[in-house]
């Protein structure tokens, strides 16, 4: 193996043997030149696509730019709060002796079988009242037999109620003083897809537990009508807090704040404005961009309206004061990026204004416990 480099009319040649200089003609002095001017044109073609690339990336981008807007409307408004749990039966109970070491005669019913409050269950040789069944319900385990000595207070057998089920849902400390008794409530469950079920809120929990800093409330809620359930099933429960008619509504990142005063942005025809926001949006990234997005800014100044606010959900906020039925309003827009970057990056969405000054849409917390707790349901404001 050996490499030859050629100085003007001549060549060194490293050789495993040593190194030999060789005199070349003219034909290698012309070859010579074509590698040069070839070495030129390989480094003009790197320095133009280096350059160009990343511009037509940026042109791509603005142009995946979506402008997006939506209109106010008018109608029923409700707020829920969301929790997940399990079904569980609203009577399960121990039943307990109240007489102090009397014999037992008889044992009247035996484990699995049903019975209606007030039946008797256990009677006593010394003719003591005996001992009734507390509610309807199912006699789930027997403690005692014919012959035993039963102790004030002892447990004697288990009655639970299977017709009667509730579910107990975990509901974020954020939302627990929303809840109140009496709330109607919709119920999904996890084995049964296709089926949704309703009920009512019939208590509420005065102490949480918390997890990783973040407490949480049972919340139990009756199901009407619970066929086809079986306790120990997973439920999420959705608990009607607030509900309104005839109230207007928009997107919720439509609205802003800025200074203390909440707003939204009017759409308008001028067709110029949706390609300044595109060049406000690019402009977090240089000098170019920051003078678009001050223009921006102006533009949307014009359209600014003040609005006051109500309820408000996951996914929208009511307008109490500023705005009527139809109008349209703008909101954040969405850039797509290229679905595949030069580092490898995927598809990916980026959302604002450009030039809002200070204002930006409002951020909201979301917060779950994680563990099957109550996700955010709602707000009130004014």
């Amino acid at each position: 193996m050996f490499i030859i480099i050629s100085l003007s009319k001549q060549s060194v040649c490293y050789g495993s043997e040593g190194i030999e200089v060789i005199h070349v003609g003219k034909g290698a002095e012309k070859m010579k030149k074509w590698i040069y001017i070839i070495i030129g044109i390989l480094i003009v073609g790197f320095a133009g696509y280096y350059f160009l690339v990343p511009k037509s990336n940026q042109n791509n981008q603005q142009s995946m730019m979506q402008n997006r807007t939506a209109t106010v409307q008018k109608g029923k408004f409700e707020v829920n709060v969301s929790g997940t749990g399990t079904v569980q039966p609203v009577t399960s109970q121990d039943i307990l002796s109240p007489i102090n070491n009397n014999a037992i005669a008889e044992v009247l019913v035996s484990a699995g079988e049903s019975v209606k409050s007030g039946e008797s269950l256990i009677t006593f040789t010394d003719g003591s009242d005996p001992i009734t069944a507390p509610a309807d319900g199912v006699i789930t385990t027997l403690a005692v037999t014919p012959g035993a000595r039963v102790q004030a207070g002892g447990v004697v057998a288990h009655l639970t109620n299977y017709n009667t089920l509730k579910t107990v849902a975990s509901i974020d400390e954020l939302d627990i003083p929303k809840v109140q008794v009496g709330q109607t409530a919709t119920i999904k469950v996890s084995a049964l897809p296709d089926q949704t079920f309703t009920g009512k809120v019939t208590g509420v929990a005065n102490e949480g537990t918390s997890t990783n800093g973040v407490s949480s409330f049972n919340v139990d809620v009756s199901i009407d009508n619970p066929q086809n359930l079986k306790v120990g099933m997973s439920t999420e429960a959705d608990i009607l807090t607030a509900s309104k008619d005839n109230a207007l509504y928009v997107p919720l990142d439509a609205e802003h704040s800025m200074n203390g005063q909440k707003f939204v942005i009017l759409a308008s025809g001028n067709s110029n404005q949706s390609q300044k926001g595109q060049q406000g949006q690019q402009g977090q990234q240089g000098q170019q961009g920051q003078q678009g997005q001050q223009g921006q800014g102006q533009n949307w100044s014009a359209n600014r309206v003040t609005v006051k606010t109500g309820l408000a959900n996951a996914d929208y906020v009511e307008i109490t004061q500023g705005l009527t039925e139809g109008q349209t309003v703008r909101l954040p827009n969405l850039a797509v990026s290229n679905p595949t970057t030069a580092n490898g990056n995927s598809r990916g969405l980026m959302g604002g204004f450009g030039g809002i000054g200070g204002g930006g849409g409002q951020n909201r917390m979301n917060r779950g416990n994680g563990g099957g707790g109550g996700n955010f349901g709602g707000r009130s404001g004014n």
